[in-house]
């Protein structure tokens, strides 16, 4: 029997490698995001393992969108978020704080915990829920407050909602990806440390979500950075000029 997948945010950067890269291997994909036009692309490709929805994750009314996708595909398997903002922001620009958290932060939760919900009620407690957060959630990075703190906030939600589904006894897995820094779109620029290549960040999220890790820090370098973050004092670190 076919698995299937909802990706959230597949209009662009890893969401659409992810769900194409689950559709070479023979998953139907569920694509959903902001912009219809991506998402009609996408599905001329794959017309028979396609579907797709128009989902705002800011959008009070997307967790009604989300299941009006899960029926086109008749269930879901996996819920893959992949929907993100963020920015530099050293100016502390408000606007920026603000949609940074409308989105990592309260779409986050709105739609992981709608899958959540959808698993629990719809599918007996089994299904799986992996999503890409940060190494940026590791310590406050001054240069991205808001980014920082709603990536550490959804390292933090992924863990209580796993504890919770241990507690009921539910057989909900979750996949808690942490990438550094990829040369996509989003980061508009190439004054980033140890840029890694869209596609080689894909293929290790898609090997590791179909392994079902629980968490995965992406990669091998960023794993050692990771691990020297978090020795270094809060009174050191915040004297460090980091950006």
């Amino acid at each position: 029997m076919t698995q299937t997948a909802v990706v959230m945010g597949a209009t662009s950067g890893m969401g659409l490698r992810v769900a194409r890269l689950l559709l070479e291997r023979g998953w139907t994909v569920g694509a959903a995001g902001r912009r219809l036009g991506e998402l009609q692309q996408l599905q001329k490709q794959y017309p028979d393992r396609v579907k797709i929805q128009v989902v705002d994750v800011t959008s009070a009314e997307a967790p009604q969108h989300l299941q009006e996708l899960i029926d086109q595909l008749g269930g879901m398997d996996l819920y893959f978020h992949s929907s993100g903002y963020g920015s530099q922001n050293c100016d502390l620009r408000e606007e920026v704080e603000l949609k940074t958290l409308e989105t990592n932060g309260t779409g986050f939760v709105r739609m992981v915990g709608a899958a959540f919900r959808y698993f629990r009620d719809k599918r007996n407690g089994v299904g799986h829920i992996a999503a890409i957060s940060s190494v940026a959630g590791t310590k406050g990075l001054g240069a991205a407050p808001a980014y920082s703190a709603t990536k550490r906030m959804q390292n933090t939600y992924l863990q209580c909602l796993a504890q919770q589904a241990r507690f009921s006894k539910l057989g909900i897995r979750f996949t808690d990806i942490r990438p550094g820094f990829v040369a996509t779109d989003f980061l508009r620029g190439d004054k980033y440390p140890l840029l890694m290549s869209p596609d080689f960040v894909a293929e290790k999220i898609v090997n590791a979500v179909l392994a079902k890790k629980r968490k995965v820090v992406i990669d091998w370098r960023y794993r050692i950075v990771v691990w020297f973050w978090r020795l270094i004092p809060d009174c050191i670190w915040e004297r460090l000029p980091i950006r």
